[in-house]
């Protein structure tokens, strides 16, 4: 467990990142995404959006250690998930890592790797815990992705017409559905769609607009 709202410092962000970064690359280099699951707290929630009602959601670091980077990286062997830009705001404990996902299985056509188009990324809180076994240590507290649905489609599609996926992949895209671990419609996720702490409105910059009725109401 930890305290919300706790002062990090830069430096002590900008250590942990780093960190961060060289176990991304050593579980590229082994392809066990597993070994990163100790980065994350305990009670640490991680989710995506696979469409407006397939939600990933993975609660605890047991399921994201089990799911999110066990179940659903399995498979992707040799691809890496290269930062190209990094903010780190110590005000609210965040970092917003942007990714380039890249599959290490190049394309004869053009002679590069086939990669997804569009804009990927994770956005982290970070915490120091304040209980048990990780007192005192900087952890995940909660983490949300995104990336192009529809690119991540289409160059799956271009991967199998090239003859090239190898037979993880391919076992990979097998798992797909509500049925898969962690896999939710909307209305049954355990966590919220954005990070608890913005969803429950710490963070808000701009209060939005009143609602109004349709036009002609109350005329």
């Amino acid at each position: 467990m930890s305290e919300q709202n706790q002062h990090l410092t830069r430096a002590e962000i900008e250590e942990f990142w780093e960190s961060w970064l060289a176990v991304n690359r050593e579980a590229e280099r082994t392809g066990d995404w597993r070994i990163m699951a100790e980065h994350y707290a305990e009670d640490a929630n991680y989710g995506w959006m696979y469409s407006h009602d397939e939600h990933f959601m993975a609660m605890g670091r047991d399921q994201i250690r089990d799911w999110a980077i066990g179940i659903e990286m399995d498979g992707f062997d040799g691809w890496h998930y290269d930062y190209v830009c990094t903010m780190i705001d110590e005000t609210k404990n965040m970092v917003l890592g942007f990714w380039k996902q890249r599959s290490g299985i190049l394309d004869d056509a053009t002679g590069k790797e086939f990669e997804i188009l569009g804009i990927g990324g994770s956005w982290f809180g970070v915490e120091r815990q304040t209980t048990g076994a990780d007192a005192g240590e900087i952890k995940i507290a909660w983490q949300r992705d995104w990336f192009d649905m529809p690119s991540t489609t289409h160059t799956f599609m271009q991967i199998l017409k090239s003859g090239k996926a190898p037979q993880t992949l391919l076992k990979r895209m097998e798992v797909f559905g509500h049925d898969v671990p962690g896999h939710y419609h909307l209305k049954d996720l355990p966590s919220t769609v954005w990070p608890p702490p913005v969803e429950a409105g710490a963070h808000v910059t701009q209060e939005p607009v009143a609602a109004s009725g349709p036009a002609g109401v109350g005329e």
